[in-house]
């Protein structure tokens, strides 16, 4: 039985036959791709997946240089075919999110970002927290996605697929101790999606990769808390479906790693078409099949 409500009966928590990256359907053969938070954990073993995939070039962006360094060579003793960029990078710092970008894209698009790098901040309520940190928490999660999404607008390919990781506390509220983290992570959903507004050409998704063991993780005490695992291979798996043509009805849904694609895709047309695994105003259906937003007019300047 699955631990949560699902909109899948078939609840996961490791890689399955229909995600995996050796389906010819979900093949990434030719495609650029760029993972954040790419070092350890998800967006490691994301990368790896990608390789299996077929990718054709990966860059690997993170804080740490070594882990960056270990992941780049276990994917190329590999998968020899596959060319991987390792840049260290603090998302929070524009001028080193450019100068990666700059240096691994070139003259060419990326057709993947798989933005994966966050931080916990202080686990205190909002009655006992320390403001300045608190705010700082949230500030740092929003500018690293706020720089990596300006980043990816300007080499995204037409079609480009941008996965959000997010986490089941941008909707759930676990603990008063997540009151930071949970703001930063409902703002960077709301970041992410105000970029969807604006390309609709594109794909973007928000995903919930499950309770993995990560150094994040055990520090909120995750694992311990819920008394349950889920495998990396499962988001990892899941974010290589997501590039796939399969899964472009989920555009701009919340979607957690566990449910089940299959019987996802059975749901297609009711998901595509209403508020569904959508993050709003419950009981308001803002989008449906007869009802469409007015035009209005605005006036803006600039271009990302």
């Amino acid at each position: 039985m699955a631990p949560f409500p699902s909109p899948t009966p078939t609840w996961h928590t490791k890689t399955y036959a229909s995600i995996s990256p050796t389906r010819p359907e979900l093949s990434a053969k030719g495609k650029t791709v760029v993972v954040t938070g790419g070092g350890t954990g998800i967006g490691a073993e994301t990368a790896r997946y990608f390789a299996e995939a077929g990718a054709s070039r990966i860059a690997l962006l993170g804080r740490r240089e070594q882990p960056l360094l270990d992941t780049k060579a276990s994917i190329e003793h590999k998968f020899a075919d596959v060319e991987v960029f390792a840049a260290p990078t603090d998302v929070t710092k524009r001028s080193e999110v450019d100068a990666a970008f700059s240096e691994f894209v070139g003259e060419g698009k990326i057709h993947v970002l798989v933005s994966n790098a966050a931080i916990i901040g202080p686990q205190d309520s909002v009655r006992y927290a320390d403001g300045d940190k608190f705010l700082e928490a949230i500030q740092q999660n929003l500018k690293g996605s706020f720089f990596v999404a300006q980043a990816f607008l300007r080499y995204a390919s037409t079609d480009a697929v941008a996965i959000e990781i997010s986490s089941s506390a941008a909707h759930i509220n676990f603990a008063p101790g997540f009151a930071s983290y949970s703001i930063a992570k409902l703002a960077v959903f709301r970041l992410w999606d105000s970029l969807a507004f604006a390309h609709p050409e594109m794909s973007v998704f928000h995903v919930q990769p499950g309770v993995v063991r990560t150094a994040m993780n055990d520090e909120a005490g995750g694992i311990d808390a819920v008394g349950f695992e889920d495998d990396v291979s499962l988001p990892a798996s899941f974010n290589v479906w997501l590039a796939s043509p399969e899964a472009r009805f989920l555009s701009g849904k919340f979607l957690w790693a566990n449910w089940d694609v299959d019987e996802l895709k059975t749901q297609a047309k009711g998901i595509e078409t209403s508020t569904q695994l959508s993050i709003g105003l419950v009981g308001w259906p803002f989008q449906n099949a007869s009802w469409k937003l007015p035009t209005y007019k605005f006036h803006t300047t600039g271009s990302a």
